[in-house]
């Protein structure tokens, strides 16, 4: 049955609300990213945030991390253009191999203790990661429809953290008689790599954007192809895009903590196994803020452009409570006076205030990257445009996470380092806030304009008012 061609609309309308879990619609793609980016990113966020890659001295996963970043940062803004080039498939195998190739480097780590093959996979991890999160962003805020891209967005997030959830519990319960050890045994990098085979395996089951069909019958973008040079001069202009620029001190904040947080507050203040149990539920913090945070950018309020202003409050307030928490907590604390450590059976009341500040620590990232999801999702609908705002994102991200993960190797004091990631996220409010209202539409202007842009089409991707033909 074609749809757009004329005949019942309602009927139509039914035949592809049904077929909503069908294989080419925006939830089981989502869906499909999500199990992706659970196997690899997932996992590799439950063993960085073992602290130190999981071992004692971390100078050998700092400077893993500050490479991969660094290469992270080049390539993040690259992969929106790679992605749009090469589409889904291609550029999620390639970039899902780098992750297996890491953790087998900290295995390798494990018995030679020579950090140069532990910095190569992380500087090929910066490569791979700039072209997963590019498609991942692309995917997660073009796929749904527009009115729906904080659940979509929520959804994703809780299914890419259950693999910090379950990365948390492999070193937990492998580690767990071994509570005195230096650093994480072998089946917990074998384990991590098997995951994360299994994610780039499931990448090929990603569709391009173009074969994704949404419940209403339009597909999720009517631009058929792209070109290298199309991608060198389009990416190129983001530098000079104010709506960019008004994203740089949020997206350079939003990964600069992780090197505090997974290092001196959970790598320092608690012992081996308690560092994994801290994750399964720093990881599992995260889903809970995803999904908080998608329900009140969907549902709270009919303006589109009120509910992104109120989210920015509510994660603004939130914040500044938790970060002063950390504040508390670090003056009790530092390089030169290192706490005892904290075990989760034997250090009863001492391990509930940290413990509780490291959940907190996962429920706000999760808060604050889901807003800036969303803040990038209302500012375009189709993928190609979506694809280099994300990985502009990223690539800016992981630049400020190079530069943290070396202020760490350099011993900065921690009280030092929790006052600029403090101010950092603090500074992102307002020009957020500025960049919703100068550029996201409310409800009724982005009906128009989608309505325009359409292409209704069949459930099985039959269109039914004219090809797809080329951008104009």
């Amino acid at each position: 049955m074609l749809v757009g061609g004329g005949g019942d609309e309602e009927s139509t309308a039914q035949v592809v609300s049904n077929s909503r879990f069908r294989y080419n619609s925006p939830l089981v793609q989502v869906c499909l990213i999500g199990l992706v980016c659970f196997c690899c990113p997932g996992m590799f966020n439950a063993l960085s945030g073992m602290g130190g890659g999981g071992q004692v001295d971390p100078t050998a996963a700092n400077n893993a991390n500050t490479a991969l970043y660094t290469t992270f940062a080049v390539f993040g803004i690259l992969g929106g253009g790679i992605y749009n080039l090469l589409g889904p498939k291609a550029t999620l195998l390639s970039a899902c191999s780098t992750y297996v190739l890491y953790a087998g480097s900290f295995l390798y780590y494990n018995h030679h203790k020579n950090q140069s093959f532990a910095i190569a996979a992380g500087a090929l991890l910066g490569v791979g990661a700039g072209l997963l999160w590019a498609a991942e962003g692309a995917i997660m805020t073009s796929y749904p429809p527009p009115n729906r891209k904080g659940t979509y967005i929520s959804l994703f997030w809780s299914i890419f953290n259950m693999g910090g959830v379950i990365g948390g519990l492999i070193p937990f319960i492998l580690n767990y008689h071994r509570g005195e050890a230096a650093s994480v045994n072998d089946g917990t990098y074998i384990g991590f790599m098997c995951f994360m085979s299994a994610g780039a395996l499931l990448s090929l089951a990603i569709l391009p954007p173009s074969k994704v069909v949404r419940d209403d019958g339009s597909r999720c973008t009517n631009i058929k192809y792209s070109s290298v040079s199309t991608e060198v001069c389009e990416i190129s202009k983001l530098f000079l895009n104010w709506k960019m620029l008004l994203l740089v001190p949020a997206s350079w904040a939003s990964n600069f903590f992780y090197s505090y947080q997974f290092n001196n507050v959970n790598g320092l203040q608690f012992n081996l196994r308690t560092r994994g149990l801290n994750n399964v539920f720093y990881w599992g913090a995260q889903m809970v803020g995803s999904i908080g945070i998608g329900y009140l950018l969907d549902f709270s309020f009919k303006s589109r452009r009120t509910r992104g202003l109120v989210g920015i409050a509510v994660v603004a307030l939130l914040g500044s409570a938790i970060w002063a928490g950390g504040f508390a907590n670090q003056l009790n604390y530092s390089h030169d006076k290192l706490p005892e450590k904290l075990d989760f059976k034997d250090s009863g009341s001492n391990f509930a205030g940290p413990f509780v500040l490291y959940f907190s620590y996962g429920l706000l990232d999760a808060m604050f990257q889901s807003m800036v999801y969303w803040v990038i999702g209302a500012l375009a609908d189709d993928s190609e445009t979506l694809s280099r705002y994300s990985g502009f994102y990223k690539g800016v991200q992981s630049a400020g996470a190079a530069v943290a993960w070396q202020v760490d190797t350099r011993k900065v004091p921690l009280l030092s380092q929790l006052i600029v990631n403090w101010s950092l996220t603090t500074i992102s409010y307002p020009l957020l806030i500025v960049l919703v209202v100068m550029a996201v539409k409310d409800d009724k202007n982005l009906e128009e304009v989608t309505s325009k842009d359409a292409n209704p089409v069949s459930a099985d991707g039959v269109t039914g008012g004219g090809g797809l033909g080329k951008p104009t």
